[in-house]
C-alpha cells in the first residue's frame, strides 16, 4: 500500500478499531503482503482463522480430505471425542 510507517501505523490503529473498512480490492493486496488468505482475514474469531489458515498451507487434495473431515466432526460428536482422545490423551491415572 506504500504507507510510511507513521502514516501507516496511523491507518491499521484506524482498521483495527473499525473507523475505517478495507475494500475487496485491498483486502486481496493486504491478505498477500501478510502471506495469509483472504478469508483469513474476514474469519469471525481466532479459531476460524487458525483453520483457515492450516487449511490454506496443505495442497487441495488434503483440505478436500479435512474439508469432509470438518463436515462429519460436526455433525458426528462421537467422532470429535475419539479424535480429542487420540490428540490430547489424559496423562495416567
Amino acid at each position: 500500500m506504500g504507507l510510511g510507517k507513521d502514516k501507516g501505523s496511523s491507518r491499521i490503529n484506524r482498521y483495527e478499531h473499525q473507523v475505517t473498512a478495507v475494500g475487496f480490492d485491498n483486502l486481496d493486496v493486504l491478505a498477500k503482503t501478510l502471506e495469509v488468505p483472504a478469508a483469513y482475514l474476514l474469519a469471525e474469531s481466532p479459531e476460524m482463522a487458525d483453520a483457515i489458515l492450516a487449511l490454506a498451507q496443505v495442497n487441495r487434495s488434503q483440505q478436500a480430505d479435512l474439508a469432509e473431515v470438518i463436515k462429519r466432526l460436526s455433525t458426528e460428536p462421537e467422532l470429535l471425542d475419539q479424535l480429542r482422545a487420540l490428540v490430547n490423551p489424559k496423562s495416567g491415572p
